[in-house]
């Protein structure tokens, strides 16, 4: 068959208007063009679409068959060529997000909302993984944004911060400390901690330490869980106590106390992180959308 989307469109509007000079002035082309067109067409097609005389022009059964299926073939090509345009433009496609823990547990399923709510045709993957597996994976190409615990200052990079929490205590409800509502940090040097694997969490140990040396200890790390569901699962079994964000531990289980440290301010920085060199498809218009909102201090508060 030698017909193509021209001639389908020609035959829908001489359809429409079953006249040929007011569908040729509709389509913006002479009219004996459009009548050697539909002419071409049915020969093509070896049947007849149209039934003409003097006075009127009329719809063939097989030209009301045919003209069904050509709507439905113009639809489907405006429709593919919409998808292709949006996915140009960055407006459709797949957006890899990567998260912390605490990223979940506080801002992020707000923010991940509200963008989907603006740009639909935006397909979200949200991703688990720590702050350092994040910035690798960025660096490989295989995530678009990244929510970290920051701030990275990392050459490429741009952050945004989105969240600022608390650290607070958590122990099982059966511990010397769960009928607290406050304890100094120096009072947990002699205790057992349960917290993430060293390199996984790099980047919280790198508030929490610091915090603790001032205290004067280092933390005795006895168990280590891949995330917080799993160190609290550890803290709840009485393997040691954690010290964890206020945020993720919102909504505890009934067998742990969350205990205020009373001499600790500073707090746990979230960032939503992007390669400067990757900001092209849908990865732009979510950068836009983090960059309207309030930036949060990312001094440490004291």
């Amino acid at each position: 068959m030698g017909f193509d989307l021209r001639h389908m469109r020609c035959f829908i509007v001489t359809a429409e208007e079953l006249h040929f000079r007011r569908a040729a002035e509709r389509l913006g082309i002479a009219q004996p063009a459009l009548s050697r067109t539909i002419r071409d067409l049915e020969a093509d097609l070896r049947l007849s679409l149209l039934q003409r005389n003097n006075r009127n022009v009329q719809l063939t059964e097989a030209g009301r068959v045919f003209l069904d299926g050509c709507r439905e073939v113009i639809s489907a090509v405006e429709r593919n060529a919409n998808k292709a345009r949006q996915i140009h433009e960055g407006r459709a496609g797949t957006l890899r997000v990567g998260y912390t823990d605490m990223a979940i547990a506080g801002v992020l399923p707000r923010l991940l909302k509200s963008f989907q709510e603006q740009h639909p045709d935006i397909t979200l993957r949200p991703e688990q993984g720590p702050t350092i597996i994040q910035v690798g994976r960025m660096n490989a190409g295989e995530l678009d944004i990244g929510f970290v615990t920051g701030p990275i200052h990392k050459a490429g990079f741009e952050e945004h911060c989105v969240q600022s929490e608390r650290m607070v205590c958590v122990c099982a409800d059966s511990h010397r400390f769960a009928d607290r509502d406050s304890i100094r940090l120096s009072e947990l040097a002699d205790e057992d901690f349960v917290h993430g694997d060293r390199r996984g969490w790099e980047h919280f140990y790198n508030y929490l330490l610091p915090q603790c040396r001032r205290a004067g200890f280092v933390p005795r790390v006895v168990q280590e869980g891949f995330n917080t569901a799993g160190i609290l699962g550890m803290v709840a079994c009485g393997m040691g106590v954690t010290v964890l964000t206020d945020t993720v531990c919102a909504t505890l289980s009934p067998d742990l106390r969350a205990i205020t440290i009373e001499d600790v301010n500073e707090r746990l920085l979230t960032t939503a992180l992007w390669s400067t060199q990757a900001l092209h498809g849908p990865a732009s218009f979510f950068v836009d959308f983090i960059r309207q909102l309030p930036q949060i201090e990312v001094a440490a508060q004291t």
